[in-house]
């Protein structure tokens, strides 16, 4: 039970369970905190974003590309973000951001792939 609108933090009149003054205060309180939530989420889209275009440029039209890590780097790749792995029958985990992936291989090596749409005609495996 709450005695003081949500939004505003006036006391509230009427019905026990009312949390906020009327309508805009409802509306301002949920208007702010979706702004809060979608911020973060299009943060992570961005860097998603800026992730894919960056595997995409390096992999041009190739099918496979072996590079040096710190290239991905100096692009400014954050190997943090990523949208899924993938785990081979060798068992080799690519990770994704998107359709694009990566192979973290050894000395500082990345294998960039592209996985197409249909699963069969993937370059990996």
């Amino acid at each position: 039970m709450r005695s003081n609108c949500l939004f505003c933090d006036r006391p509230l009149k009427g019905r026990i369970d009312k949390k906020y003054c009327d309508e805009s205060c409802r509306n301002s309180f949920n208007n702010r905190r979706n702004s809060i939530d979608q911020s973060i989420v299009r943060k992570i889209n961005n860097i998603l974003k800026q992730n894919r275009r960056i595997l995409e440029e390096l992999l041009g039209k190739l099918d496979y590309k072996k590079i040096k890590k710190d290239q991905l780097q100096k692009k400014g790749f954050d190997f943090t973000y990523l949208t899924h792995t993938y785990e081979t029958k060798k068992n080799d985990l690519y990770h994704f951001v998107y359709e694009y992936g990566y192979l973290i291989l050894e000395d500082d090596w990345i294998l960039i792939v592209s996985r197409k749409k249909n699963e069969e005609n993937s370059n990996i495996d």
